[in-house]
Protein backbone atom coordinates (compact mmCIF):
# COMPACT_ATOMS: atom_id res chain seq x y z
CA UNK A 1 0.00 0.00 0.00
CA UNK A 2 2.94 2.33 0.68
CA UNK A 3 5.51 1.13 -1.84
CA UNK A 4 8.17 3.74 -2.60
CA UNK A 5 6.91 6.25 -0.05
CA UNK A 6 8.15 7.47 3.33
CA UNK A 7 7.44 5.40 6.40
CA UNK A 8 3.96 6.21 7.60
CA UNK A 9 3.75 8.24 10.83
CA UNK A 10 0.09 9.31 10.91
CA UNK A 11 -3.31 7.97 9.87
CA UNK A 12 -6.14 10.43 9.30
CA UNK A 13 -9.76 9.33 9.17
CA UNK A 14 -13.06 10.58 7.90
CA UNK A 15 -15.73 10.36 10.61
CA UNK A 16 -19.22 9.53 9.27
CA UNK A 17 -19.57 6.08 7.69
CA UNK A 18 -15.88 5.42 8.37
CA UNK A 19 -15.48 5.54 12.15
CA UNK A 20 -18.97 6.43 13.34
CA UNK A 21 -22.34 5.50 11.91
CA UNK A 22 -25.96 6.44 12.29
CA UNK A 23 -27.78 4.74 15.15
CA UNK A 24 -30.34 3.11 12.88
CA UNK A 25 -32.37 1.59 15.71
CA UNK A 26 -32.73 4.96 17.41
CA UNK A 27 -33.61 6.61 14.08
CA UNK A 28 -36.27 4.01 13.31
CA UNK A 29 -37.83 4.21 16.76
CA UNK A 30 -37.79 8.02 16.89
CA UNK A 31 -39.01 8.77 13.38
CA UNK A 32 -41.30 5.75 13.15
CA UNK A 33 -42.94 6.63 16.43
CA UNK A 34 -43.36 10.30 15.55
CA UNK A 35 -44.83 9.58 12.12
CA UNK A 36 -46.72 6.41 12.98
CA UNK A 37 -44.75 4.34 10.46
CA UNK A 38 -43.42 0.76 10.90
CA UNK A 39 -39.68 1.54 10.58
CA UNK A 40 -36.97 -0.77 11.92
CA UNK A 41 -33.25 -0.36 12.46
CA UNK A 42 -32.30 -3.25 10.14
CA UNK A 43 -34.79 -1.94 7.58
CA UNK A 44 -33.05 1.43 7.48
CA UNK A 45 -29.55 -0.07 7.55
CA UNK A 46 -30.18 -2.27 4.51
CA UNK A 47 -30.58 0.87 2.37
CA UNK A 48 -27.38 2.56 3.59
CA UNK A 49 -25.39 1.62 0.48
CA UNK A 50 -28.02 3.02 -1.92
CA UNK A 51 -28.33 6.17 0.19
CA UNK A 52 -24.54 6.59 0.08
CA UNK A 53 -24.62 6.37 -3.71
CA UNK A 54 -27.29 9.08 -3.83
CA UNK A 55 -25.15 11.25 -1.56
CA UNK A 56 -22.06 10.70 -3.68
CA UNK A 57 -23.92 11.83 -6.82
CA UNK A 58 -25.25 14.99 -5.15
CA UNK A 59 -23.76 18.40 -5.76
CA UNK A 60 -23.35 21.11 -3.13
CA UNK A 61 -21.56 21.15 0.21
CA UNK A 62 -21.31 18.28 2.64
CA UNK A 63 -24.21 19.49 4.78
CA UNK A 64 -26.43 19.23 1.71
CA UNK A 65 -25.04 15.79 0.83
CA UNK A 66 -25.73 14.56 4.36
CA UNK A 67 -29.33 15.74 3.98
CA UNK A 68 -29.56 13.86 0.67
CA UNK A 69 -28.27 10.72 2.41
CA UNK A 70 -30.91 10.84 5.14
CA UNK A 71 -33.68 11.69 2.70
CA UNK A 72 -32.76 8.74 0.47
CA UNK A 73 -32.44 6.43 3.48
CA UNK A 74 -35.97 7.11 4.68
CA UNK A 75 -37.62 7.21 1.26
CA UNK A 76 -36.02 3.89 0.31
CA UNK A 77 -37.42 2.53 3.59
CA UNK A 78 -40.96 3.48 2.57
CA UNK A 79 -41.46 7.00 3.96
CA UNK A 80 -43.57 9.00 1.47
CA UNK A 81 -41.73 12.02 -0.01
CA UNK A 82 -44.57 14.28 1.20
CA UNK A 83 -43.65 13.46 4.81
CA UNK A 84 -39.94 14.26 4.58
CA UNK A 85 -40.51 17.64 6.24
CA UNK A 86 -41.77 15.83 9.33
CA UNK A 87 -38.80 13.47 9.19
CA UNK A 88 -36.32 16.36 9.11
CA UNK A 89 -38.02 18.08 12.05
CA UNK A 90 -37.90 14.87 14.07
CA UNK A 91 -34.24 14.26 13.21
CA UNK A 92 -33.31 17.80 14.20
CA UNK A 93 -34.90 17.28 17.63
CA UNK A 94 -33.16 13.96 18.10
CA UNK A 95 -29.80 15.33 16.97
CA UNK A 96 -30.06 18.17 19.48
CA UNK A 97 -30.60 15.62 22.26
CA UNK A 98 -27.79 13.25 21.24
CA UNK A 99 -25.62 13.20 18.13
CA UNK A 100 -27.20 10.91 15.54
CA UNK A 101 -23.79 9.62 14.43
CA UNK A 102 -22.67 7.74 17.55
CA UNK A 103 -22.75 4.05 16.60
CA UNK A 104 -19.54 2.13 15.85
CA UNK A 105 -18.65 -1.17 14.21
CA UNK A 106 -17.28 -4.12 16.17
CA UNK A 107 -13.54 -3.94 16.97
CA UNK A 108 -13.23 -0.24 16.07
CA UNK A 109 -11.69 0.62 19.44
CA UNK A 110 -9.33 -2.34 19.25
CA UNK A 111 -8.20 -1.33 15.75
CA UNK A 112 -7.47 2.26 16.79
CA UNK A 113 -5.68 1.08 19.92
CA UNK A 114 -3.44 -1.15 17.80
CA UNK A 115 -2.45 1.80 15.62
CA UNK A 116 -1.61 3.93 18.64
CA UNK A 117 0.37 1.11 20.22
CA UNK A 118 2.41 0.91 17.02
CA UNK A 119 3.43 4.53 17.53
CA UNK A 120 1.20 6.07 14.88
CA UNK A 121 -0.42 9.44 15.43
CA UNK A 122 -4.14 9.55 14.64
CA UNK A 123 -6.42 12.32 13.48
CA UNK A 124 -9.90 12.98 12.11
CA UNK A 125 -10.65 15.26 9.16
CA UNK A 126 -14.41 15.57 8.74
CA UNK A 127 -16.96 17.66 6.91
CA UNK A 128 -19.31 18.26 9.79
CA UNK A 129 -21.57 20.75 11.53
CA UNK A 130 -19.14 21.73 14.28
CA UNK A 131 -20.07 18.72 16.43
CA UNK A 132 -17.83 15.93 15.15
CA UNK A 133 -15.78 15.92 18.34
CA UNK A 134 -19.02 15.58 20.29
CA UNK A 135 -19.98 12.62 18.09
CA UNK A 136 -16.63 10.94 18.71
CA UNK A 137 -17.06 11.41 22.46
CA UNK A 138 -20.58 9.95 22.31
CA UNK A 139 -19.16 6.94 20.47
CA UNK A 140 -16.32 6.55 23.00
CA UNK A 141 -13.58 7.22 20.41
CA UNK A 142 -12.33 10.75 21.11
CA UNK A 143 -9.40 9.67 23.30
CA UNK A 144 -7.75 7.82 20.41
CA UNK A 145 -7.11 10.98 18.36
CA UNK A 146 -4.40 13.60 18.58
CA UNK A 147 -6.31 16.10 16.44
CA UNK A 148 -9.88 16.52 15.18
CA UNK A 149 -10.46 18.87 12.24
CA UNK A 150 -14.09 19.89 11.70
CA UNK A 151 -14.92 21.75 8.48
CA UNK A 152 -17.44 24.04 10.15
CA UNK A 153 -14.82 25.18 12.65
CA UNK A 154 -11.90 25.66 10.26
CA UNK A 155 -13.96 27.24 7.47
CA UNK A 156 -13.02 24.90 4.62
CA UNK A 157 -14.29 21.43 3.72
CA UNK A 158 -13.17 18.39 1.78
CA UNK A 159 -12.16 17.96 -1.00
CA UNK A 160 -10.28 21.26 -0.50
CA UNK A 161 -6.69 20.20 0.33
CA UNK A 162 -6.37 22.95 2.95
CA UNK A 163 -8.48 21.02 5.44
CA UNK A 164 -6.08 18.08 5.20
CA UNK A 165 -3.11 20.41 5.54
CA UNK A 166 -4.57 21.71 8.81
CA UNK A 167 -4.33 18.18 10.22
CA UNK A 168 -0.81 17.66 8.89
CA UNK A 169 0.32 20.91 10.47
CA UNK A 170 -1.23 19.98 13.81
CA UNK A 171 0.51 16.60 13.78
CA UNK A 172 3.79 17.98 12.37
CA UNK A 173 3.96 15.32 9.63
CA UNK A 174 4.48 15.51 5.89
CA UNK A 175 1.85 14.38 3.36
CA UNK A 176 4.00 11.44 2.26
CA UNK A 177 4.24 10.28 5.88
CA UNK A 178 0.45 10.12 6.18
CA UNK A 179 -2.52 8.05 5.08
CA UNK A 180 -6.15 9.12 4.82
CA UNK A 181 -9.07 6.71 5.24
CA UNK A 182 -12.56 7.60 4.03
CA UNK A 183 -15.67 6.22 2.35
CA UNK A 184 -16.54 8.68 -0.46
CA UNK A 185 -14.20 8.72 -3.44
CA UNK A 186 -15.01 12.21 -4.76
CA UNK A 187 -14.63 13.82 -1.33
CA UNK A 188 -12.12 11.73 0.58
CA UNK A 189 -9.80 10.22 -2.01
CA UNK A 190 -9.79 13.19 -4.38
CA UNK A 191 -9.26 15.65 -1.54
CA UNK A 192 -6.48 13.70 0.18
CA UNK A 193 -4.61 13.19 -3.08
CA UNK A 194 -4.85 16.91 -3.80
CA UNK A 195 -3.05 17.43 -0.50
CA UNK A 196 -0.38 14.88 -1.45
CA UNK A 197 -1.71 12.21 0.92
CA UNK A 198 -2.24 8.61 -0.11
CA UNK A 199 -5.87 7.56 0.46
CA UNK A 200 -7.64 4.29 1.17
CA UNK A 201 -11.33 3.83 0.51
CA UNK A 202 -13.12 1.83 3.18
CA UNK A 203 -15.63 -0.24 1.22
CA UNK A 204 -16.72 -3.89 1.06
CA UNK A 205 -17.35 -3.54 -2.69
CA UNK A 206 -14.45 -1.90 -4.60
CA UNK A 207 -15.31 -0.09 -7.83
CA UNK A 208 -13.07 -1.49 -10.63
CA UNK A 209 -13.34 1.83 -12.50
CA UNK A 210 -11.54 3.69 -9.70
CA UNK A 211 -7.83 3.34 -9.14
CA UNK A 212 -7.61 3.45 -5.37
CA UNK A 213 -6.45 1.15 -2.57
CA UNK A 214 -9.40 -0.26 -0.63
CA UNK A 215 -10.06 -2.11 2.61
CA UNK A 216 -13.18 -4.08 3.48
CA UNK A 217 -13.06 -3.07 7.14
CA UNK A 218 -11.08 -1.02 9.61
CA UNK A 219 -9.67 -4.21 11.07
CA UNK A 220 -8.42 -5.35 7.64
CA UNK A 221 -6.84 -1.96 7.06
CA UNK A 222 -4.97 -2.07 10.37
CA UNK A 223 -3.74 -5.60 9.69
CA UNK A 224 -2.26 -4.46 6.37
CA UNK A 225 -0.69 -1.30 7.77
CA UNK A 226 0.96 -3.04 10.69
CA UNK A 227 2.21 -5.87 8.48
CA UNK A 228 3.93 -3.29 6.26
CA UNK A 229 5.70 -1.80 9.27
CA UNK A 230 7.39 -5.07 10.24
Amino acid sequence: MRTGRARIKAVLFDAGNTLIFLDYVRLAEGVGGALGLPLTGPGLAQHASEASQAMERAAGNDQHRASIYLEALFQLSGVPPARMGEVKECLARMHAELHLWCSIRARTREALARLRSAGLRLGVVSNSDGRVEEALRAAGLSDYFDVVIDSSLVGVEKPDPRIFQAALDALAVRPDESLYVGDVYEVDVVGARAAGIEAVLLTPSPDPDRSCPTAASLDDLVNTLLAERV
